[in-house]
């Protein structure tokens, strides 16, 4: 199994080194790995392996009944071998991208919550852009742009975000409804990782956050799009300003 050390809060740190539990021709598995593996609405990192004699690229990071597979690309000499150490380097620009999209979607998620009375039904990250689809919501032009501007206030605040595993049975206790999807995490997943905004926000997110919201730049809502009866799914960008 491979140990995940980018949880808690670990999610700053791009270069490592760890050793391999399996290599085949296609992928590599670690002892312990701060590749994020595809999951919760968040792309899985890339970045490079390398070890002595060789080296690759890693274009896809998943997890396989407890062990994350690293999906290689364009292996430069010999392939690595059970037991060998390996460098690895994630890409740092795009994690921080990733980060920043994360925790706006944290933020724009309480602030719906909030203001509307909407859940978040799903979401989708992306390092250029990101997507949330809200229910029951039937928002029009003049609550986008109050969405935004309360999003927008809320970064200003530059609020402390927290990454740490808490008690199952507390976060049950204190997460708001509809600020989380504990139903489909399985019941002896204990503890959970937990992503608090101060006491503005906390919910339950395996994905990687930026420690400040500062560190968000500026969200841009930049469409709206009915996906059903009660869904409207909101589209975002993040300007550095």
């Amino acid at each position: 199994m491979t140990e995940l050390r980018y949880l808690p809060d670990a999610d700053d740190v791009t270069t490592f080194t760890a050793t391999v539990t399996e290599a085949t021709d296609e992928y590599v598995v670690l002892d312990g790995t701060y590749f994020y593996p595809e999951g919760g609405g968040q792309p899985a990192d890339r970045g490079r392996l390398e070890w002595d004699g060789g080296g690759a690229t890693v274009t896809n990071v998943r997890k396989d009944h407890g062990d994350v597979r690293h999906e290689l690309d364009g292996i430069e000499g010999p392939a690595p071998e059970d037991g060998d150490e390996i460098r690895g380097e994630v890409d740092a620009e795009r994690r921080e991208r990733l980060k920043r999209m994360h925790t706006a979607q944290h933020v724009v998620s309480r602030v719906v919550l909030d203001e509307y009375g909407a859940s978040t039904a799903g979401n989708q990250i992306h390092p250029d852009r990101s997507r949330i689809d809200f229910e029951p919501a039937d928002f029009d032009d003049a609550d986008l742009a109050d969405i935004e501007r309360r999003a927008n206030e809320a970064i200003q605040r530059d609020l402390a975000v927290t990454k740490e595993n808490r008690a199952r049975d507390a976060v049950e206790r204190e997460v708001d409804e509809g600020r989380s999807l504990l139903s489909l995490i399985p019941d002896h997943v204990d503890p959970l990782r937990v992503v608090a905004i101060e006491d503005w926000d906390m919910c339950p997110c395996g994905g990687t956050h930026v420690d400040r919201l500062g560190e968000i730049g500026r969200i841009e809502l930049t469409d709206r799009t009915s996906k059903g009866e009660n869904v409207d799914r909101i589209e975002f960008v993040l300007h550095d300003e």
